[in-house]
């Protein structure tokens, strides 16, 4: 146990290096809370370890390599011209090419992009593969938008994007606003432009260079590495009642897979609010769900009309008494008071489907009542690992079966939930998976910093 003075000289480590974060990044607040999370473990693993002291790799870490932005100039079915801003972060390559997702949202900013490229890095070092760590987008909204409309917008973002990007130098993908149809009219025009047909996109559709299980594999991941936990603790996803946040792809496909293995989803949801189904969601109320979201491009609430179930406008669906929880919507749609809610009504573990969908409150929540919780760098590294797999496909110009990458992508979660072992059991048998992910992430990218020396 560490003495009362040696806390608080942690805590003030922890306060200074936050406040010179805080300095440097004005208003970033989803950014401050990113490091944040991180620093309360790296920080003491730093100072335990003198191999990874005087080389300041903490604030190395914080600071992207690159933060580029530009304007994107574009015109809609009605002649009129628009304006939107493009980003891109390249925060870290040591340990390989930038990788990273393009977001499509009017929430995107500088301090959300930079907390995801920062968190980008840690999690694709937990994949093992190589691959660094970036994020970019746009304040564009595609809701309500034409294919042609979005075309266009895609065409005038990659115009200026193209020149930042390559196979070997950075390598996009898709996230909130941008699946197959947004990275195929991306890959088009970089096509176009470079006149090469290169591994420069992950998400592509499979007639030009896709991988099998791209679409599935965060929401499949994330159920992946909840079925872990709870193997390490003796148990069974198999008939657990499941609460899932989201409708969109990584929320169909943890629902999908929650309903392959026994277990019964009974919530989804979107911006507007969700719904509760008690009989639980099964492969044909999934499948209308999939056809409303991914085609006619309607609200859950229209879910609530088909099947008449209780349809809760406006909230999220925390409060719903369950035994595991799966947040694949959003940042910081988890709050304390929902967090005591889940707790309190019997939820046994959460993993995390979407980006810090746990504010700092609810994770202390959870990390108190001693429940699993599988952070979003761990728990919804699927993605990025089936990206880092199609990466390897188009190098080689082959294609690997559905079999085989779904074998490759179980072998990764149980890699990284093995990694988030090995620095996160405590001395009672916890296994604290937050820090367990922060400090084996870390470790891998600050190894290749201190190989390269001062660069």
């Amino acid at each position: 146990m560490l003495d009362t003075s040696q806390l608080k000289t942690e805590s003030q480590i922890l306060d200074d290096f936050m406040r010179v974060v805080i300095q440097r990044n004005p208003a970033e607040t989803e950014f401050h809370q990113a490091v944040l999370e991180f620093a309360k473990d790296v920080l003491p693993f730093v100072a335990e370890n003198p191999e990874y002291q005087g080389a300041n790799l903490s604030q190395r870490l914080t600071e992207p390599d690159r933060v580029i932005t530009f304007r994107v100039t574009w015109e809609d079915d009605d002649g009129k011209i628009h304006v939107n801003r493009g980003y891109r972060i390249q925060h870290c390559n040591a340990i390989g090419p930038y990788k990273g997702g393009l977001r499509f949202h009017p929430s995107v900013s500088l301090s959300v992009l930079k907390f995801l490229a920062f968190e980008q890095t840690f999690k694709n070092s937990l994949t093992g593969l190589p691959m660094g760590g970036a994020k970019g987008g746009s304040d564009f909204d595609p809701k309500g938008k034409s294919d042609r409309e979005i075309m266009r917008f895609c065409q005038s973002f990659m115009t200026e994007l193209y020149r930042h990007i390559g196979p070997d130098t950075d390598v996009p993908a898709g996230d909130i606003g941008v699946g197959g149809r947004e990275i195929s009219y991306l890959f088009g025009q970089y096509k176009r432009l470079v006149n090469q047909f290169t591994g420069v996109l992950t998400g592509k559709s499979m007639e030009f260079g896709g991988s099998q299980i791209r679409p599935e594999a965060t929401g499949y991941g994330t159920i992946y590495f909840m079925e872990d936990m709870l193997r390490h603790k003796g148990q069974s996803i198999k008939g657990k009642t499941c609460l899932v946040s989201g409708s969109g792809n990584v929320a169909q496909f943890a629902v999908e897979k929650l309903i392959q293995h026994g277990a019964k989803p009974v919530t989804m949801s979107d911006s507007s609010g969700f719904i509760h189904d008690p009989a639980g969601i099964d492969n044909e109320k999934l499948t209308w769900i999939t056809e409303l979201k991914n085609v006619r491009r309607g609200r859950i609430s229209e879910y609530a009309e088909k099947y008449g179930v209780e349809y809760f406008p406006g909230q999220r669906p925390w409060s719903i008494p369950c035994d595991l929880a799966f947040p694949c919507a959003t940042q910081n749609e988890v709050n304390r008071e929902d967090a005591k809610t889940l707790v309190g009504n019997g939820c046994i573990g959460i993993s995390e489907g979407a980006n810090m969908p746990s504010d700092m409150e609810a994770i202390d929540v959870y990390l108190e009542a001693k429940i699993l919780y599988g952070p979003a760098k761990a728990a919804n590294a699927g993605g990025v690992a089936i990206s880092g797999l199609e990466m390897s496909q188009n190098s080689l110009r082959m294609s690997w079966t559905r079999e085989t990458l779904n074998d490759h992508l179980g072998d990764i979660m149980r890699n990284i939930h093995e990694s988030c072992l090995e620095h996160g059991t405590e001395p009672d048998g916890y296994v604290n998976y937050l820090r367990g992910a922060n400090i084996a992430g870390f470790k891998k990218v600050a190894n290749a910093l201190l190989a390269y020396g001062v660069v």
